[in-house]
């Protein structure tokens, strides 16, 4: 067993997550961790990882484990290159090599016996970097580094320049050079393309150690786990197979549940009736009690509250002029050109998505689009009438704001009652509601960005990853309204399933790249 996990209960303030929660992690497993967004995934791995210390319960891991963990918000500090940080997986072997000049410096002035402890030293060190292949560090940092891309970002380049997919991806290089005995990822695929998801999805395929891996993205998953465990109200249920085997055991067990909840829902009706019409007759009050005893007794069949699903539908503009945009010999870029010149024009009515590797500078075109970046050179002509939505990758300003002022920030005629009910229909229980928004996991902080912008009338939308962070059920339905939508859409998707039955048109950006 690597870890073993018993009586585990945890919560924020008046918030409970985990309840009395046991889980137990064996050699080579490997576990997808589900349930919708602030069912605590990320708190569960906190705690685990010894970030977070329980409210109770203990948390055993066999000893001599070495743990690597993928978390969505590591740090990357200033003045390290991509090539010090990679380097950083293998710092145990070279402190180790370090001790093994050491002892040669010292050997030559060491009498015989001191001379024989420092040998047995010394080969015990060689030996260990031999079997860790220490001579062919760099080779194996150029082969991850160059199957995950960054060879494309250059790796000397300082790691507080980039951008948070490009950021993302370093961590899982650095991790996946550790070789842990077991991996913890925290949606991983968030910030990564196409390639470099499947990269990861073959890599993950072949691990012979364990790992635990949160993800919404349900073709990864399905491909790569063999056990899930499910958390919801509270608990964590274990499920053999894979997400799809999950959903289709997870429907019966929940269709029994209702089956029998109805059934003593009807008998203790039917008691209850008993006992009123009986107990004051001394002819049948025996009867009545004994039948208020099985009352008394009874395991009362609870059914598990139905989380509230997300509803987004998008408020629409007067219709925009026939042109959205125009960019015309468009170079973007900071201090130096990310793209060679980009000539596009955008029609209204199409639903354009731009894919393509992290860090080519698909935000910075939407930035540029917008006129929030100015371009190096080059000029975007906005068309008429447009009314823009923009949906930021990340959370940007006060997080110590409760949700209900972020929205009353945006819409400050709205009534306390039209600003709850607008975050009740994006998904968010009152709870949530009244938390600030930093102890929001990723998804819902998302779902309260998403209830700003369904809330403006809007003719155009510019969405950089909308569907990172968020649970199924919220990644549906946006698909959905936005699929109902009838302004036009430039959206920066790596999820395929998400926009392939809807876009009118997929542009992959590497080809005016500068980076690739």
């Amino acid at each position: 067993m690597i870890l073993n996990v018993e009586h585990l209960s945890h919560g924020f303030g008046d918030r409970a997550i985990f309840d009395d929660v046991s889980f137990r992690l064996l050699k080579g497993e490997h576990i997808g961790l589900i349930g919708a967004n602030g069912e605590g995934k990320s708190t569960f791995l906190n705690i685990v990882t010894g970030k977070l210390m329980p409210d109770e319960g203990k948390v055993e891991w066999a000893k001599n484990v070495r743990i690597g963990y993928l978390d969505q918000h590591a740090v990357l500090e200033k003045g390290m290159t991509i090539r010090d940080v990679l380097k950083s997986a293998f710092a145990y072997l070279f402190a180790l090599e370090e001790r093994s000049n050491i002892l040669c410096g010292k050997m030559a002035e060491a009498d015989e016996n001191e001379l024989s402890a420092m040998m047995d030293e010394f080969g015990n060190i060689q030996d260990l970097l031999d079997a860790h292949d220490f001579y062919n560090i760099d080779s194996k940092i150029e082969e991850v580094a160059k199957a995950l891309g960054l060879n494309d970002i250059g790796l000397e380049r300082d790691v507080t320049e980039l951008s948070g997919g490009q950021r993302t991806k370093i961590l899982l290089a650095k991790l996946l050079l550790e070789k842990p005995d077991i991996l913890l990822l925290d949606e991983p695929t968030n910030y990564l393309d196409i390639e470099h998801i499947h990269w990861l999805q073959r890599y993950l395929q072949e691990y012979d150690n364990a790992f635990i891996l949160i993800s919404h993205d349900i073709p990864f998953l399905n491909s790569v786990v063999n056990l899930i465990y499910h958390m919801e109200n509270q608990e964590l249920n274990r499920y053999v197979g894979d997400y799809d085997k999950f959903q289709e055991v997870y429907a019966v067990k929940k269709a029994q549940l209702e089956a029998a909840y109805e059934r003593q829902q009807q008998e203790i009706k039917d008691l209850k009736d008993f006992v009123a019409r009986n107990k004051a007759r001394v002819s049948t009050r025996n009867m009545a009690m004994s039948r208020q005893k099985k009352l008394d007794k009874m395991n009362i069949i609870e059914l598990t509250k139905e989380k509230p699903k997300p509803e987004f539908h998008f408020k629409e503009a007067r219709a925009a002029g026939k042109t959205i945009f125009h960019a015309e010999n468009l170079v973007i870029g900071y201090d130096e050109p990310l793209s060679k010149p980009i000539n596009l024009i955008m029609e209204r009515g199409e639903k354009l998505v731009f894919t393509g590797a992290n860090g080519i500078g698909k935000t910075t075109l939407l930035k540029s689009i917008l006129g929030i970046t100015p371009p190096i050179s080059g000029r975007v002509i906005l068309g008429d009438y447009l009314y823009t939505g923009y949906f930021e990758q990340e959370m940007s300003g006060m997080k110590n704001n409760t949700c209900i002022d972020e929205i009353w920030k945006e819409f400050p005629s709205y009534t306390q009652y039209e600003v709850r009910s607008a975050l009740a229909k994006c998904g968010l229980t009152t709870k949530h509601i009244e938390s600030q928004v930093r102890v929001l996991s990723g998804g819902e902080q998302a779902k309260v960005r998403l209830c700003k912008l369904i809330n403006v009338e809007t003719n155009i939308l510019l969405l950089d990853e909308p569907t990172n962070h968020l649970d199924v059920d919220a990644k549906e339905e946006l698909k959905r309204a936005l699929k109902a939508y009838k302004g036009s859409i430039l959206l920066i998707c790596h999820e395929p399933d998400f926009y392939e039955d809807w876009a009118t048109k997929v542009i992959d950006c590497s080809h005016w790249s500068t980076r690739i």
